[in-house]
């Protein structure tokens, strides 16, 4: 005998999210993926596009321009809310005025509001009082994150960039990120800042917090807190998520 599947409400919220986001990463991330679709709030779906704008790829925005806007267009089939450009290095490369203009080249092919990860990271500074931070990366150099940070009145009082291979950067552990935050937090630090999309910084955040007593910014987590922000009339009351620390903890503030 033949039993047909029961379908239930839950199947159906699966299929037709409240909202939708579209990030556009680069082609070599591994971790956006299962950290938004782990910690996005049901009711919201999530949509990926790649493109070669990071790494070994990364080269001047108008080189770039193209790509971004195919990628753009693509997300745009699935009719996202809102497009986010999710590379901090790369945006922030770019400078503010550079970050307008990747925003600019995804409205323009699609119509969508856009945001960038940068713009996110500083907004969840600011709402967090962070003026001084403490900059943790898996990067080659982090001076393009401190002239962005910088010219945006944030102060980079220690930084530590781990000088990785893109291949490499999820072999450290939220432990190690843990670990470099408590050996070079300092006194003058208001918070730390964990600069990066591909890697497992996300898990540390609320152990980082517990250790210091200060607030801690990734930038996967200020783009899920700023989409949420964002889409919040669609999105509705959400649960609580203290494992992603004080930020989220302040959209039901």
């Amino acid at each position: 005998m033949n039993v047909m599947p029961t379908i239930g409400k839950d199947s159906a919220a699966m299929t037709q999210p409240r909202v939708r986001v579209g990030l556009i990463i680069p082609s070599v991330n591994t971790f956006s993926e299962p950290q938004f679709n782990h910690f996005a709030p049901d009711g919201m779906g999530i949509h990926v596009a790649r493109a070669r704008v990071a790494g070994e790829w990364k080269r001047p925005l108008p080189e770039m321009k193209g790509e971004i806007a195919d990628a753009a267009k693509l997300l745009s089939d699935a009719h996202p809310d809102v497009i986010v450009f999710h590379c901090t290095d790369t945006s922030m490369t770019q400078g503010p005025q550079g970050e307008g203009k990747i925003l600019d080249i995804v409205e323009d092919a699609t119509g969508i509001d856009a945001m960038a990860t940068s713009r996110l990271v500083l907004d969840a500074m600011e709402t967090l009082g962070m003026k001084k931070v403490v900059l943790l990366t898996p990067y080659k150099s982090n001076k393009p994150v401190i002239d962005y940070l910088t010219a945006a009145g944030i102060t980079v009082v220690a930084d530590v960039a781990l000088k990785l291979e893109a291949s490499n950067f999820g072999s450290v552990t939220p432990q190690d990120w843990a670990r470099l935050a408590q050996e070079n937090d300092r006194p003058d630090a208001d918070g730390i800042f964990l600069s990066c999309t591909n890697t497992r910084q996300i898990e540390a955040i609320a152990d980082i917090e517990t250790l210091l007593g200060k607030p801690v910014v990734n930038s996967n987590q200020a783009v899920l807190w700023g989409a949420m922000k964002r889409l919040s009339a669609k999105v509705g009351k959400v649960k609580p998520m203290p494992e992603l620390g004080r930020l989220m903890a302040s959209l039901n503030g």
